[in-house]
This record gives structure tokens, sequence and C-alpha cells, in this order.
């Protein structure tokens, strides 16, 4: 090995913990990851106390965050309908899809809640037959799927994307004990056909229903701008106060519609508008008319999805709080008024709460979503046109804004941490179906969208701690692998072992292949990025 140059600057840094596509501001337990870098023989290993046995499990929630309504007897924006996806893995032998069964039940978080069961804690079950067609029993969703309150619930293995999966899991953000929280956990298992439990994961289930629209839309502190020509409602219950305010408010500006008049009587509503059929026992499911690509099979032809129709009408709403427009990319607090939310801090991932040395925030929602008025603009597919992980992470280069200033996303041709193309369709990349080292999901080593490791809500680190002694991404080639292989480009993202044996040897690497392809984790001059640092 040749001395002096960059050459020597790579050795001294060359055992790096690498942070992988999805980076952000760390907390006090990266820590841990920096003091366990140093490592033994076996290919290159650390001595972190990875998860031991035969088998390591990962389990995550698909979207970081699933939003249900408070009330379902006015109108509905989405169901319980919580998704839990799993991969299992031979620790010599790579993903297992058959021979084993996986079920999830419910487990106490460390501060002692359990949520197995929603009964009695929404009134969903009393409208769902109305709103989405089915009849189900209390505790069933939609996909059928239910709670775990008679015990461990069965998983399926989805052929098509290849993943243990539970979709539907009618969740809801309060305990078993009736207390908040909107970071209830599952435990899921891996069972084999003689009922050995092969492997373990406590995983988050991610709920809110955290909307403040009663904020402009409630007849006791509504604003001038939303209020209905008829009056304010004032109803007693102001669950459903609210809900009534905005209907009313609908059927004032489009109850002279043709259109309006032909989709009440499509979808059997009360002729004289949606407050009607609302008051006669009838809500109204809002993906009825404005399709919602979350809700297969919705929507009316020549009417305008729901998420443009949303978040077009009110990017020119000033924020009565703020005074700022909800247009203002400046602050989360525009995206926080209906999606969870001041209290839930759903952006809580990794870049969520990355912060400047004055503590303000790096990443807003808007930095990967755009203004309000760009994710209501014509021609947008919601949940499908979404953000990326390589309009950041891209050239070796970190970025903090994914969108132009148009609101339209960065493109770039560095694939290194790219999400898979065309995926789940032809013209769209989403990091929650992309996969890549060992065939496994991203979100399976990085977190749920919005929940990126390290989450700053402590539960989310929890499966991330027991396969590896700390928060963060799972890094560690251990968890997955026994022996532990040395490689230089075949790791996550084209890394290569982490520890000594990389050490010792990585030089005739560089002397083969060139320094070049450093570059991406350890910067421009080899001197180390964000995502080559050790943490301490």
């Amino acid at each position: 090995m040749r001395e002096g140059s960059n050459y020597s600057v790579l050795a001294a840094i060359g055992f790096a913990l690498i942070l992988a596509a999805c980076g952000g501001g760390g907390d006090d337990s990266e820590s841990e990851a920096g003091d366990a870098a140093a490592s033994g023989d076996n290919g290159g290993g650390t001595d972190v106390p990875v998860a031991q046995g035969e088998y390591a499990l990962l389990a995550w929630n698909d979207l970081g965050m699933h939003c249900i309504d408070s009330d379902y007897s006015v109108f509905s924006l989405l169901p319980p309908f919580n998704v839990l996806n799993a991969q299992l893995v031979h620790r010599g032998g790579g993903v297992v899809e058959s021979g084993v069964e996986l079920t999830y039940e419910a487990v106490a978080d460390p501060s002692g809640s359990v949520n197995s069961t929603s009964r009695g804690k929404t009134n969903f079950w009393d409208y769902a037959e109305q709103l989405y067609g089915p009849r189900l029993e209390p505790d069933t969703g939609l996909k059928g799927f239910s709670m775990p309150s008679r015990g461990p619930a069965a998983m399926h293995f989805d052929r098509s994307h290849r993943w243990f999966a539970a979709e539907g899991i009618p969740i809801t953000p309060v305990d078993d004990e009736g207390r908040k929280n909107e970071y209830p956990m599952m435990r899921v298992k891996a069972i084999d056909p003689s009922g050995r439990t092969l492997a373990t994961a406590d995983v988050v289930l991610p709920v809110s229903d955290e909307m403040t629209c009663v904020r402009c839309h409630g007849s006791a502190q509504g604003v001038d701008d939303a209020r209905p020509r008829g009056g304010w409602v004032q109803d007693a219950d102001p669950e459903r106060d609210w809900r009534l305010n905005i209907l009313r408010l609908h059927d004032e500006q489009s109850g002279d519609s043709h259109r309006f008049r032909d989709a009440l009587a499509r979808l059997g509503l009360d002729p004289q508008g949606l407050e009607a059929s609302a008051r006669s026992g009838h809500p109204v499911l809002c993906a009825g008319c404005h399709r919602s690509n979350a809700l297969s099979g919705t929507g009316l032809d020549g009417i305008a999805q729901l998420t443009t129709v949303i978040h077009d009408r009110h990017a020119s709403v000033t924020d009565p709080e703020t005074g700022l427009s909800l247009d203002d990319d400046r602050t989360r607090a525009a995206c926080y008024r209906c999606h969870p939310g001041s209290s839930t801090q759903c952006l809580r991932g990794a870049m969520g709460k990355a912060t400047d040395p004055a503590g303000n925030p790096l990443v807003q929602c808007q930095s990967c979503h755009g203004r309000m008025s760009a994710v209501g603009r014509p021609g947008r597919e919601g949940w499908l046109d979404l953000p990326n992980c390589q309009a950041c992470h891209h050239d070796g280069q970190r970025g903090a804004k994914a969108v132009r200033a148009d609101g339209s996303l960065i493109r770039v041709s560095d694939r290194r941490f790219a999400t898979n193309a065309d995926t789940p369709a032809p013209g769209y990349g989403l990091y929650r179906f992309s996969r890549g080292h060992g065939d496994l999901y991203c979100e399976s080593c990085h977190g749920a969208t919005h929940a990126i490791y390290p989450s700053a809500e402590s539960n989310d680190n929890v499966l991330a701690r027991e396969l590896q002694g700390y928060a963060g991404t799972i890094r560690e080639c251990a968890v997955c692998h026994d022996p532990v292989p040395y490689t230089a480009t075949g790791g996550p993202h084209g890394m290569h072992t982490i520890g000594a044996a990389w050490v010792r040897g990585h030089g005739d690497s560089v002397e083969h292949s060139g320094p070049e392809q450093c570059t991406a984790c350890h910067g421009a001059d080899y001197r180390g990025s964000p995502l080559s640092a050790i943490k301490t």
C-alpha cells in the first residue's frame, strides 16, 4: 500500500460508519455507533452487540403515519387503515419467503402503553358500511386484517411485493387505558412449522386523528372567510360542528352546479346536498366524488382529485395563528394544520429533526413536497408524484431541498442512493416500494417515510436498538450476515465492509480501482462527509 497523499487520509477514515441513503442530523444515541466502530477479524464485523440467532426480522410501517378521522358520522377522509410489512432474513442465506408464518400482536412500549383493540375508541364501525361498502365487525379492517385483541393475528405473504404484510389494521391513537398514543407498538413474530419462534421485531404502527380544521371552520372560533353564507351550524358536538360547517360551505359553493347535482344522485345522497345527507344519517365519503389514490376505485369522472382540491383551495388561505399564507414554505406549521400535527409531530425522522446551530429546522415538509400550491397543482397524481431520495442524496452531496422553486422534483443521473425506477408504476419511483442490498426493502433498514432512523420519537428506534444496540440506520453487517463477508463494493449502495479488516486491506482496493469511488461517502477531498462521519 502507498503512503501519503489521499491514501493515508482514507486509511484514517476507512472504518467510518455509513449513514447511507437517507442521512440526517444524529442524536446522542448515534455515539454508540461511533464507540462501537472498533472491530474483530471476521470479515470486518464490529463489536456492536447485534441481535444473536439464526434469523433477523425486519418490520416497518409503510408511510410513517396513517391519518384517521376522529368522527365518521358526518364525513370521512380516511378510514382506520394501518399497514405492517416485514422481511425475515436467514443470517447465512438471505431473505426467507416460505416455510414460516408471521404474526403480529400488541406489545407494551417502553412507557407501558398497550393498544390491542379499537373497540369503543371510534365510531368507524357504526358507519363503515355506508361509507366504504362492507359490513364489518368491530376490530376488523377493510381488508380483513384485525386488531390482535384475541391474541396474535396472522400476516400474509404478498407475492407481488415479496414481503409479509397486514394491510388495513384498524388501529386508533388511543391505548387500552384510554390514553392518547400516536405511536403504539406491535410485536411481529416469525414462527416455523413446529411452532418455534425464529425471531421477533417490535415496531410502531403510527396513527393520528389530529386535524385542526376546527380553528377555521368551528362555529365558536372560525374565521370569517370560512363562515357559510347561511351562518355557522352551531352544533353542540364540536366534532360534528366543524364538519357540518364544511359541508354547508361545500353545498353553497357547488349547489347550483349540474355536475354536483348529478354526483349526489349517482352516490345516492340527499338531493338537498351534503349537509342534508349527513343530518339524515348518511355520512359523506369525500373520495366518493373526488378520487383518491389512497382509496382504490373511488371518484367520479370529471371531478378533480381530493388532494388537488384541498391543497389548491387552501394555498391562498392565511393561517389565523401565524398570519402567514398556508403557501409559505418557511415553516411546517401550515402542513400541521391538517396533517398530524403540532402534537403528533409526524415529521420526526433524521431529516425532520435536523436543525441549524440556532436550533431551527433545516428541513420542512415543503423541502421535499413543495409549497401547498405545488401539491395542489392540476395534473399531479396524489400518492404517486412524491419526492425521492436521490433528489437530495447524489454525487457525494447531501442537500436539504428536493424541489425547485416551481415545486418540480430535482432530477439527477446518479443512482447510488436512488429509488427504484418505475416502482410501483411506470414513471414513478417511490421509496416505500424500493429495494436494494440483498433484496431488502429500503424501509427495512432506513425506517419508514417521515420516520427515517434515527427518529425523534423513541418508539420508532426500539427495533434498531433491538437489532444492533443503538438507534440509527440498520448498518451493522452482522445483523443479517454470519459470517460477515469482506467486500469492497458489495454492500448497500456499493459500500465496503466496515471494521478493522477493511482498515487493514482497503488500500489494495483503492490502488486497483482508484480513490474516485470513495468520494460518494468520504467527500471530494476524501476527508470525510456526513455519510462517513463517526458520531462521538
